[in-house]
């Protein structure tokens, strides 16, 4: 016979991992609740700081505005996926030049997800790179 103070246990844990579910559901975003495909955007900057993070990476990149310098930050794949499309930790380093192009954020105007990334010769570093628009033609 069970124990009248262990009848409810497995209740009392169904009901916690129920209140559990949606938290875990809204942690992942998807593109279009987050970012504006309407938005496209290239800034040219120096990097600041790369975070190889869970669940998505972040570049940090430094810009000259109207005499300021204004951080942007841009969402990357998650580590994992960085490395599977040959992206490596070293690829990019503090303090170089770069060109970053992306979609901004629909809240906030200095973060966007990256979707390409140069060097300052042009050199592809993620996704296709940026590309002028004439390449599209």
């Amino acid at each position: 016979m069970k124990s009248s103070a262990f009848r409810n246990v497995p209740w009392a844990c169904a009901l916690i991992a129920a209140g559990l579910i949606p938290a875990l559901a809204s942690a992942h975003h998807s593109f279009a609740s987050e970012f504006d495909i309407n938005q496209p955007f290239r800034i040219e900057g120096v990097v600041n700081s790369i975070q190889w993070t869970n669940p998505h990476g972040w570049l940090h990149v430094d810009v000259e505005e109207n005499g300021e310098t204004v951080t942007y930050d841009f969402e990357l794949s998650s580590p994992n996926s960085l490395i599977r499309s040959g992206w490596s930790r070293n690829d990019l380093q503090v303090g170089e030049r770069i060109i970053v192009s992306g979609h901004r954020a629909r809240n906030r105007p200095t973060v966007a997800r990256a979707s390409g990334i140069s060097r300052e010769n042009g050199e592809a570093v993620f996704g296709r790179g940026v590309r002028d628009e004439a390449d599209d033609e």
